[in-house]
Formats: structure tokens, sequence, C-alpha cells
């Protein structure tokens, strides 16, 4: 006689807590202001950088593909923004 005492829970991957779900978004913010002002400074640090007919050599190209990074609160999805050399170098 097999008894199955295991009972499945309903939408558990869809628990949501306001308080983390603040945590996630506050941390994703904060994220993506650090690699914002990562870019900036290394823009700034190749501002001097230009192609033969005088435009900006290395220049902002989009965006990688969205993905998770483990955080404390759990994962957060970024954007890494692509930077590109356009004088060879």
């Amino acid at each position: 006689m097999s008894k199955n005492t295991v009972v499945e829970f309903q939408g558990r991957e869809s628990f949501s807590d306001p308080l983390t779900e603040m945590l996630r978004i506050g941390a994703q913010k904060l994220i993506r202001q650090a690699v914002e002002s990562e870019i900036q400074e290394l823009l700034a640090q190749y501002a001097d950088r230009r192609t033969t007919d005088g435009k900006a050599g290395v220049v902002r190209n989009g965006y990688l593909p969205e993905r998770d990074l483990q955080t404390g609160v759990g994962p957060v999805t970024v954007q890494i923004p692509k930077v590109r050399a356009k004088t060879g170098a």
C-alpha cells in the first residue's frame, strides 16, 4: 500500500514578497548606475581618440543581451552596454 503524502505547491514560482521585490529593484538601479558610471569613465579616458575624419574613436554600441546577476536578494536582471573602438586600435 503506497500512500503519497507529498503535496505540490501551486504557483510557487510566482510568489512575490513586496519588500524583496523593492530590494531587487533598488539593487538593479544601483548596478545600472555603477555600470553607467564605469562606461562614462571609460569613454572619457579615450575621448581624445579620433578617427581620420575627426569623429569619436571609442563609442557606445548598443547593449549585450539581458542576463541575470545573482545578488544577496536573489537574481537581478542587468543589461550591459557595449563599447566599440572605431580607430582600429
